[in-house]
């Protein structure tokens, strides 16, 4: 009966996801108009009167773009209780960005609109959107499982509270949303990531999951301890009627393989969500392919710089209506918490425009561009994949970085890989992993045309657990931590070889 009923909810509001389809333009106009009357009275929204701004021809010439450092003072202000500085009204919850390798926490304002308007209505889109394909699914008969973060207080601002935005969603649930989900709130906002993972294990193993929600490569240390506690070989033994495995963070495909051996007797369906600090920004709509519908109606607006630009801070931005296919661009945000054209940090690519669907390309600060090759994580992904394929290898982690030309040492890619399974033969790896990046990407082809400048890569594999203890070194266990993929500097290898050589 709940199954039913929690479909007819969903299903009602099936044309919502009809009019981000055929009218994205339109509601990113409308969206643009309610963020700027909703912050004229801000104190932002005055320094750059707003109440003047009726287009976006001069919204996007009078407001600049900005980095999180450019507007962090004025989230300083909003954490020592200041009202109406960047978004009207006070806000006192933060989601604290995991910032991968940066030392630096970043706190990105979550306003009631944001969490309602974005976060819950994209959250119920994405249902949708998974019903539209499975409409005889049973997934709400069960339980939700997510793997959440932690809350904390901030430290001299008592009325403050910061986290992870999948904690901060949890807490502020409605109380029949989290009567469907597992495991309790006083269990997913543990703190302590070593107990979290025990007690998380033993309350979860006997519950009816049947969907589940979060980072792959976190969700994996769970798994492996529940078949550890219950001596079953695979989690479909487990959870006999799990149906939805939703999705983000990471791309995924080092992590299928695995999944597939996890859930062996299910039809498990795999859904992509690109949800993030900073907001809910699009979600899987289709079983045959990975990329995402862009969740136009959802309290931001959006903003796109073409990558050639990418490399300049304040480098010239189009909206929707202006891009093309084919085009990779960073992603530049005005949100309902008070984010003003602020740039994600995210690089994507629109696959198509009737709908507007977007791929993750990879992140503009994590890539490698030390001789001109231009590497992105959309290269490496898929050329792992293919060298996994051809060599019965699966990937845990990895992370690669250059190795820049000295008297010394010849410029080369360095890769350091934690396999799940080691591949047949490493040497076959390396040659498959160098010619499929050949392949994609024409820059690193050139680059590496009769090794007059970039040698084959050097491929290491690394003990399992490697990268687990990095992060337990940087103090960046849990769910929201990812391990930076790509490297322009020799920072993040330098440390975990200082690892393997203990």
């Amino acid at each position: 009966m709940r199954n039913k009923l929690v479909k007819a909810y969903f299903f009602a509001h099936s044309g919502h996801i009809d009019k981000i389809m055929r009218h994205s333009v339109a509601s990113q106009e409308l969206i643009f108009k309610t963020l700027i009357k909703s912050a004229q009275c801000t104190q932002w929204g005055k320094s750059f009167d707003y109440q003047s701004i009726k287009d976006y021809a001069v919204f996007s010439n009078r407001l600049p773009i900005n980095s999180y450092e450019q507007i962090e003072p004025y989230i300083s202000r909003m954490m020592r209780g200041e009202k109406d500085v960047l978004w009207r009204g006070k806000i006192s919850w933060f989601s604290k960005s995991s910032g991968t390798s940066n030392a630096r926490s970043k706190y990105i304002p979550v306003s009631r609109e944001s969490l309602w308007e974005n976060n819950y209505k994209c959250g119920r889109d994405t249902f949708v959107l998974y019903l539209n394909n499975c409409p005889n699914s049973t997934i709400f008969g069960g339980k939700y499982l997510s793997l959440t973060g932690a809350l904390r207080q901030v430290d001299n601002k008592p009325s403050v509270v910061c986290g992870d935005i999948s904690a901060i969603l949890t807490q502020m649930l409605p109380f029949w949303a989290n009567t469907m989900r597992t495991p309790p709130k006083s269990i997913a906002l543990l703190d302590n990531w070593e107990e979290k993972v025990e007690v998380f294990a033993q309350y979860t193993k006997n519950q009816d999951v049947r969907i589940i929600g979060g980072v792959p490569s976190w969700l994996l240390i769970i798994f492996k301890r529940i078949m550890e506690i219950t001596g079953k070989s695979d989690m479909s033994s487990v959870w006999q009627d799990v149906q939805l495995f939703m999705y983000g963070g990471v791309t995924f495909s080092p992590y299928k393989e695995q999944y597939q051996a996890l859930f062996p007797n299910s039809n498990l369906y795999y859904q992509q969500i690109y949800n993030s600090s900073e907001g809910y920004f699009a979600a899987q709509d289709r079983s045959d392919s990975e990329d995402m519908l862009l969740l136009t109606d959802n309290g931001i607006f959006y903003e796109f710089i073409p990558f050639e630009n990418i490399s300049d801070i304040s480098g010239k931005a189009i909206p929707l209506e202006a891009v093309k296919t084919g085009q990779k661009y960073a992603l530049v945000i005005s949100t309902n918490a008070g984010l003003w054209r602020y740039r994600v940090g995210d690089v994507i690519e629109f696959t198509s425009i009737e709908p507007y669907r977007i791929s993750i390309c990879g992140r503009t600060s994590y890539f490698i561009n030390a001789f001109g090759e231009e590497l992105m994580m959309d290269n490496a992904d898929k050329a792992l994949q293919v060298a996994c394929n051809q060599t019965n290898a699966v990937i845990s982690e990895y992370t690669a970085a250059p190795i820049y030309l000295q008297s010394s040492t010849q410029a080369a890619h360095e890769w350091l890989i934690e396999f799940e399974t080691q591949p047949s033969d490493l040497q076959l790896f390396t040659k498959i992993l160098d010619a499929e990046l050949k392949k994609l990407n024409s820059d690193y082809d050139a680059k590496r045309a009769n090794d007059i400048l970039l040698q084959s890569p050097l491929v290491c594999s690394v003990k399992k657990g490697t990268f687990l203890h990095w992060l337990a070194d940087k103090q960046k266990l849990g769910g929201q931590y990812k391990v930076p993929r790509l490297s322009n500097d020799r920072k993040m290898v330098e440390e975990i070889k200082r690892i393997i050589d203990k």
